[in-house]
């Protein structure tokens, strides 16, 4: 009879356990996840410079479809982003400092950047258009046509618009324009005669500049993709970035956002 009881007793013991709630295990200790649960803060490295992707509208305000994105992002970490602001010059060195969680608005995957950081699963297919006045647009159809020594090409430096001029517009009259902000201002005032940018960013500036047209965008001159930067080495961290991405585009959240600011 003891026997009996005692199995019984363990019986009992073994069911409860199995019944009980077990709580989720911590998230590793080195991983950016761990440190983003523990503070309620994503801190997010921008250029703020890049419409429609992240742009600075005032000190610390930020829109755009990353900035929507990220505010999506964070709340799924249950914390609040927090802007960085950054250049593209300075974006890489920034976020390998550990400035930062995550890095966004409008980053082309790029193998020298994959040397020193992780990249998300893309989000966006966003290759190089040309953008120019509008009576132009004839001229610029190939690379070709745009890598004349009578062209005069503008760029921003520190990000892929910079490579793309340098290695496939060599030919072409270049100049480095330092404020990608006002760097459509210099085509309009003919001071020079096309910028090379994503297709999405061609679009949106030639519907806020009607002097401005994007050049074929639907057929850009070279194929890249978007995404965000994560810390290299932390698989944790871009395994959860990885499936949150995955589910907004299966869920329609992100073509909700992108709908927002690119239109149908």
């Amino acid at each position: 009879m003891k026997i009996l009881a005692a199995l019984t007793l363990l019986s009992i013991q073994a069911l409860a356990f199995a019944q009980a709630p077990t709580a989720a295990p911590p998230a590793a200790a080195g991983s950016a996840l761990a440190r983003v649960e523990q503070s309620g803060v994503l801190r997010v490295c921008t250029p703020g410079d890049y419409k429609p992707f992240s742009f600075q509208h005032a000190p610390g305000e930020f829109e755009g479809i990353d900035v929507d994105l990220m505010q999506t992002l964070a709340t799924a970490l249950k914390a609040k982003p927090q802007y960085i602001k950054t250049t593209w010059a300075n974006l890489l060195p920034d976020f390998v400092a550990g400035k930062c969680d995550i890095a966004a608005g409008g980053i082309s995957v790029s193998l020298e950047r994959q040397k020193q950081a992780y990249f998300s699963i893309p989000y966006m297919i966003n290759g190089k258009t040309p953008l120019t006045r509008c009576e132009n647009v004839s001229r610029f159809q190939t690379v070709e046509a745009i890598d004349q020594p009578s062209v005069r090409v503008i760029a921003n430096p520190g990000g892929s618009n910079e490579r793309f001029a340098k290695t496939r517009l060599s030919h072409a009259k270049l100049t480095m324009h330092p404020d990608n902000l006002t760097i459509f201002d210099e085509l309009i005032k003919g001071q020079a005669d096309v910028f090379v940018t994503e297709a999405a960013e061609a679009i949106v500036q030639s519907k806020a500049h009607p002097e401005l047209c994007a050049v074929n965008p639907d057929k850009p001159l070279q194929y890249a993709e978007m995404a965000y930067l994560l810390p290299q080495g932390d698989d944790v961290f871009k395994q959860f970035v990885d499936q949150w991405l995955h589910l907004a585009q299966a869920s329609g959240e992100y073509a909700q956002i992108r709908t927002k600011w690119l239109g149908q």
